[in-house]
């Protein structure tokens, strides 16, 4: 009997996939990720030694390693088909290692899609695995490592118990408090936005006071006084056209997707975490319908481009296909590895999938087929246009103006137009095709009371946007940087705004104080560097982890003399009704929390949970929001552990006006909010 060829892939998914393309003399296994990773309870690095890691094979992938090392020495050839990045690469040299095979008797193989043509490619040119790779995530994992290790204890010891530290997410941190600091900081100016509300026989026209004396004299009002006299004197006016200018503009269209800007648009358009983007993103990357969704690279191949162009001729016309090719822009300290994230047959248009695919991964790939096609097309073409008005009866005499574009020619925004990162932003205004020869009646003058306002708080999109920019982390590290510093508490959600807790902002002080190098956002930026400069065989890993270590030792050693360990427990009047010590505050991972004095000698905890207005179904006891160990809110008996009644939706304490069960639910799906009675299970209109 024939031997059979092994391929080790990282997920089911994908194992699925690839083996409709490889046929009957494959056998394809799941590593499901990493099969050897440091110790869970211990540092596993030998810092005398070279920090020479101490890898384990994880306790749940022995019986698979078992199995794998079974299967290679009976199969004819063992390729390794891991992710086409740095950490695929890890996982694959992790995979020869803990199955002991030589390295001359494994083929690594990689492809940016899961396609048959790339795939088949892939077999017919496999290689050995890359070191430099390997080298490179192997420091990322080694600092991470020592810095989470030695760093979290001195949080622990001197803040508050079960604290972290690490890398990227305390500079994720620091970017959040800085932006809060700003924001407390601000001190807004009051002005006046006035606007006079004209007719024409084209349409109706709202110009804003800009100018007096001369067009180019800028004029703004800053009190009620002043406005009320400029609006008064303006409800007596008369008004002309003093000039239109139009400009042609040419718009282009949005690159295709990479990570960063896939996240940061889910979060504009679905409203999705930075999480849920990138497992949706997987899912249909292991289905073969796009392309890698890691990567920092604007570039696509020749092919796609064929495709796209083939497409939009066909669709829309030649009118719409792109003129000019326009070279593909780099992000700063990029590693261009991969294509762009797009979809791996055109021809797959999310019409021809609808039914194929569950909602979430429709409306992913729907976003990125279409960004994909419209990069290629041609540019929208406007008119930008600036009607300049003035006043006859006054001396001196204001200028009020009104801007807005036509557009000529839709171009690429027939298919696809980018999202905003905030609502506020100022919409495009479309302008009647008045004359200098228009005659201009007044309708009403309207003078609004503003503030300057201070610096937006971030959100996922804008984070990962500035994270990107300063070229801090990777495409692989921006959805669990957020997750991280979320779970642990130092930020929290306010609707799509990230804002520091307390905590975080006592941690990221104390951080700045003692740690100043290993929150500072240039030197992490450098560190990213020197990263993919092991990737190019430019520095020996080692020597890096042994530059950022060595003065980290110092600072540790300060820290623990000269920090001052901070209290945050609050006193209450409150009695333990078990061993009758005074009750504290305390701040936990989910929230404040009562507990006794006399800890450790007693350990009596009270949820400071206010009981909601609804009983419980089962027992009548008051419901409460209590949180999962991940932090997920839901709401349960307050009797628990007597009663386990519990559920996902906020109750609302009114009855349904239908079933007059006692409460209803409010279910909360992306923007939408809907209200139901969890007795009939019917919407009710409020």
């Amino acid at each position: 009997m024939k031997k059979k060829n092994l391929v080790i892939v990282e997920s089911p998914a994908k194992a699925k996939t690839i083996l409709q393309y490889l046929g009957d003399n494959y056998l394809i296994k799941a590593s499901m990720g990493h099969v050897r990773d440091l110790p869970k309870r211990t540092l596993g690095i030998d810092v005398e030694k070279q920090f020479t890691p101490s890898y384990q094979v994880l306790k749940d992938k022995k019986k698979l390693v078992t199995e794998l090392k079974s299967l290679a020495k009976k199969s004819e050839a063992v390729f390794i088909a891991t992710d086409p990045d740095r950490e695929g690469e890890a996982i694959a040299w992790h995979i020869q290692e803990a199955l002991g095979l030589p390295e001359s008797d494994v083929h690594r193989i990689v492809f940016n899609e899961i396609t048959k043509t790339a795939v088949q490619n892939a077999i017919q040119n496999s290689r050995t695995i890359n070191h430099n790779l390997v080298n490179a995530q192997q420091a990322r994992r080694v600092l991470d490592r020592l810095i989470g290790y030695k760093l979290s204890p001195i949080l622990s010891k001197k803040i508050r118990r079960g604290l972290s530290a690490g890398r990227v997410q305390s500079v994720a941190v620091k970017l959040i408090c800085d932006r809060e600091k700003l924001i407390q900081a601000f001190v807004p100016e009051e002005y006046w936005v006035i606007q006079a509300q004209l007719t024409t026989k084209e349409g109706p026209l709202t110009v804003t006071l800009c100018a007096t004396e001369t067009p180019t004299n800028k004029y703004t009002v800053h009190d009620e006084n002043t406005a009320q006299t400029v609006t008064a004197a303006l409800e007596k006016s008369t008004y002309h056209i003093q000039n239109i200018k139009q400009t042609d503009v040419s718009r282009n269209p949005a690159a295709p997707f990479i990570t960063s800007t896939l996240q940061q648009e889910a979060s504009r358009k679905l409203n999705w975490t930075t999480k849920k983007t990138m497992m949706v993103a997987q899912q249909l990357y292991e289905s073969g319908l796009i392309t890698y969704m890691r990567t920092d690279s604007f570039r696509i191949s020749d092919d796609a481009a064929a495709a796209a162009k083939t497409y939009i001729n066909d669709s829309f016309g030649k009118n719409y296909l792109a003129t000019v090719k326009k070279a593909a822009k780099q992000v700063k300290g990029a590693q261009d590895a991969h294509e762009a994230i797009r979809p791996s047959y055109v021809d797959k248009t999310p019409q021809a999938l609808k039914g194929e695919l569950g909602s979430d991964e429709q409306k992913l790939y729907t976003l990125i087929w279409n960004r994909f096609i419209a990069s290629q097309m041609a540019q929208a073409k406007f008119k930008a246009t600036q009607i300049m008005v003035s006043t006859d009866k006054d001396t001196p005499p204001y200028f009020l103006k009104a801007t807005g574009s036509i557009m000529s020619f839709d171009g690429f925004m027939r298919v696809y137009l980018e999202g905003k990162d905030h609502e506020d932003e100022d919409p495009e205004k479309t302008l009647p095709p008045i004359t200098e020869k228009s005659d201009l009646s007044l309708k009403a003058v309207a003078s609004a009371q503003k503030f300057t306002q201070p610096p937006h708080r971030y959100s996922e999109a804008t984070l990962i946007k500035e994270m990107e920019e300063r070229g801090i982390g990777r495409p692989s590290t921006y959805s669990p940087t957020i997750s991280t510093v979320l779970d642990r508490g130092y930020v929290e959600k306010d609707k799509k705004q990230l804002v520091p807790t307390a905590l975080g902002q006592l941690t990221d002080e104390k951080l700045g104080e003692f740690f100043s190098e290993i929150i500072d956002i240039d030197f992490t930026a450098e560190m990213e560097k020197q990263l993919d400069d092991i990737m190019d065989a430019k520095y020996v890993w080692q020597d890096v982890v042994a530059k950022i270590y060595s003065p980290l030792v110092v600072s540790l050693k300060r820290a623990d003399a000269e920090m001052e360990k901070v209290n945050t427990d609050k006193p209450t009047d409150e009695i333990c009704d078990k061993c009758q010590s005074p009750m504290i505050i305390k701040e936990g991972r989910f929230g404040a929390f009562m507990a006794c004095s006399g800890y450790p000698e007693c350990k009596n905890t009270k949820s400071m949970t206010k009981p909601l207005d609804v009983n419980c179904p089962k027992c009548n006891s008051a419901l409460i929001a209590k949180r999962t160990k991940k932090g997920k809110v839901f709401y349960g008996c307050q009797g628990y552990p007597a009663c386990d009644f519990a559920l996902w939706d906020e109750p609302i304490p009114e009855p349904c006006p239908t079933c007059q069960h006692p409460f209803l639910i409010k279910k909360t799906k992306g923007r939408q909010e809907t209200v139901l009675c969890p007795g009939c299970n019917a919407p009710v209109d409020r």
